[in-house]
């Protein structure tokens, strides 16, 4: 079954490469040039703010030192020097106590400085109050510098789907697309707010940390230096086994997404095929593979916190340890040791954020991926600059040897010639995949030319902008599109400029929607949804040719543009359009007799070429491939006009 139902199940995309972390990332970073100078601030304080909190311990520890060395002066006998104190120590077969309070700076007599004390915590407790301002400011300039490149990275998204060919969104599930532009960056966003301040202070941290646990012991420095490489040897290993999983995971929630997108629009459909149980059996599919993928990743990168708190307490225990024989040995003073302990809890603590934020990061980079695999798509042919334009906009369209194919092995449309003269209309029939929209789609150039070229008033459309071309190009569809908003909004939608509510009156009465817009509650002013509910299907497409006789088009298309009226609507809206045509170029794609009577020329297409054309009674009159069809198709609907 077409539409949702059979397009459902279908990839979303080129996914099934493999995950190019270490790319990817460099590329993310990358789109922080702009903010190098808020970035280079955020660094300054963030260094500021590690260097403060890392010299924060030393100055507890003199504290400490402060206090231990009042209480064992304070139990000394005064008067006697340290020197001497520890000679008697000796000379008492108390070594071990003399040699531990070597580096103890004691008076012999003299008990806790308070005031010292005092001044040795006010100066920590104003050394830390700078780090958290510093680190605060930090925080604010990750905010900005990520908050304005995720908004140059949506801006780059939009300006790149406005560039990308219609082929692009032949062949993906809208759902998925737009998972991409929404999912994906916000998934970005999230990351780097989490993570990119963080992972900034936790390097800066270690470097620092580091520094000062040489400062005060080369020793167990090293001691603490002997577990970096089992958490290096976790965080590669576990990073490894996860990230496929975070790419599976992100891959699972667009193909979601968009198996939602289209049974959501797609729901009268599926109610009137009673296809509600497979629909709900492949939500249910791809929702389990979307919890396992995220269950794997989830897993796999939550496994990393709890090893790297088991290394971090193998670290403590050795450095307590170490620490401890050298204190009872002399060589380092108890606040040496109690700000050594602190530097290697600041030093973990680091290494087990990076761990943890592992997930985080792989995450966004999955989704980092996903966003430059959008981004580095093939695009549509550049306009030419300066694009050149018809001196004046007439209508006449020629096709001069026109060749296309979707697939480069399949010939869709061969050798095509045609010209229509200015306010002429022309009718296109034929079975289905005769080449019908194909023509006009190449007329729009919503896709290229094979070979050969048309022209609009003598000027290759190749050679004109887009927009310059489609300016004078009004298009009604068979699939109706509106947006939420009033119906007046939708009509004006089709102009170029600032219109009157007079203006879009008039065209909805040439549309013949006037008459039931005024009977809705609110008239012009009634809201409707994208969806364009509390309108019936014919009442839609009323507007959206009403849309059309606005924008004031040289030419237009109509690609059974009448397809959801009735006949009476339909002879109406035909007389209009008469009257309408009056110097316009039109093109008309529809099957039913009242449209195709009217035409000046009736082509007859099939598998990409024009068969027969010419005047309806002379068509008739040649009894081919047009008499065969209308025998087929338009007997039964003449009986019915007459």
């Amino acid at each position: 079954m077409a539409g949702p139902m059979g397009r459902m199940m279908a990839g979303g995309g080129p996914d099934n490469r493999s995950m190019e972390f270490k790319k990817s990332s460099r590329r993310l970073l990358a789109q922080f040039r702009p903010e190098r100078v808020t970035i280079c601030t955020l660094l300054l304080c963030v260094v500021a703010s590690v260097a403060l909190s890392v010299i924060g311990p030393k100055i507890l520890g003199r504290a400490t030192d402060l206090v231990f060395s009042g209480i064992v002066g304070r139990n000394m006998p005064a008067g006697l020097t340290k020197d001497q104190v520890l000679a008697s120590l000796r000379r008492r077969g108390q070594g071990g106590i003399a040699d531990m309070l070597r580096s103890t700076d004691f008076t012999p007599g003299r008990g806790i400085d308070f005031g010292a004390v005092g001044e040795v915590l006010l100066l920590a407790l104003g050394t830390f109050l700078v780090a958290g301002l510093l680190m605060a400011v930090a925080t604010r300039l990750v905010n900005r510098s990520v908050n304005r490149t995720m908004f140059r990275l949506r801006g780059d998204v939009q300006a790149k789907l406005s560039r990308l060919p219609l082929s692009y969104f032949d062949k993906r599930q809208r759902g998925e697309v737009l998972s991409r532009a929404t999912n994906d960056i916000d998934n970005i966003g999230q990351t780097l707010q989490q993570s990119m301040g963080q992972l900034i202070n936790s390097v800066l941290t270690i470097v620092g940390v580091l520094v000062m646990m040489f400062y005060v012991s080369w020793l167990l420095a090293l001691v603490a230096l002997v577990t970096v490489p089992l958490s290096f040897l976790v965080a590669t290993r576990v990073g490894k086994r996860s990230q496929p999983h975070f790419v599976q995971q992100w891959r699972s929630t667009g193909k979601l997404n968009a198996h939602i997108e289209e049974m959501y629009t797609g729901h009268t459909l599926v109610q009137v095929f009673g296809r509600q149980r497979e629909s709900a059996a492949q939500f249910a599919e791809q929702n389990d593979a979307l919890y396992e993928a995220g269950f794997r990743a989830q897993f796999n990168s939550g496994v990393m916190q709890p090893l790297m708190m088991f290394v971090s307490n193998l670290n403590y225990v050795l450095v307590a340890v170490v620490g401890g024989l050298r204190v009872a040995s002399g060589a380092l003073s108890i606040g040496d040791v109690q700000a050594f302990i602190q530097y290697s809890r600041q030093f973990s603590m680091p290494l087990t954020q990076v761990a943890s934020m592992a997930n985080l990061v792989q995450s966004g980079v999955a989704s980092a991926e996903r966003i430059f695999e959008l981004l580095d798509a093939e695009e549509q042919q550049a306009d030419p600059v300066p694009g050149v334009r018809p001196e004046e906009l007439r209508g006449r369209v020629a096709l001069e040897h026109v060749s296309f194919r979707y697939d480069p092995d399949k010939p869709l449309i061969e050798d095509l010639s045609l010209a229509v003269e200015p306010g002429h209309t022309v009718a296109i029939v034929g079975p289905t995949g005769a080449g019908k929209t194909t023509l006009v789609n190449l007329l729009m150039r919503f896709y290229e030319v094979s070979g050969g070229r048309i022209t609009l008033d003598g000027v290759d459309v190749a050679r004109m902008s887009r927009d310059e071309l489609r300016a004078g190009i009004g298009m009604v569809l068979q699939d109706t599109w509106l947006f939420g908003g009033t119906i007046a909004e939708n009509i004006a939608y089709g102009a170029s400029r600032e219109v009157t509510r007079g203006e879009i009156e008039e065209a909805a009465r040439a549309a013949h929607a006037d008459r039931f817009v005024r009977t809705l509650p609110d008239g012009y002013d009634t809201v409707i949804d994208d969806d364009g509910s509390g309108v019936s299907a014919g009442e839609k497409q009323l507007i959206t040719i009403a849309r059309a006789f606005l924008s004031d088009p040289v030419i237009l298309v109509l690609d059974e543009a009448t397809s959801s009226v009735d006949t009476r609507t339909e002879v109406l809206i035909q007389k209009a359009m008469a009257k309408l045509q009056h110097g316009r170029t039109s093109f008309v794609i529809a099957h039913r007799l009242s449209t195709i009577r009217d035409a000046d020329t009736i082509l007859v297409m099939e598998n990409g070429s024009i068969v027969e054309q010419g005047s309806h009674a002379d068509l008739l009159t040649a009894g081919g491939a047009y008499a065969r069809l209308y025998q087929a198709q338009f007997a039964q609907a003449v009986a019915e006009v007459d």
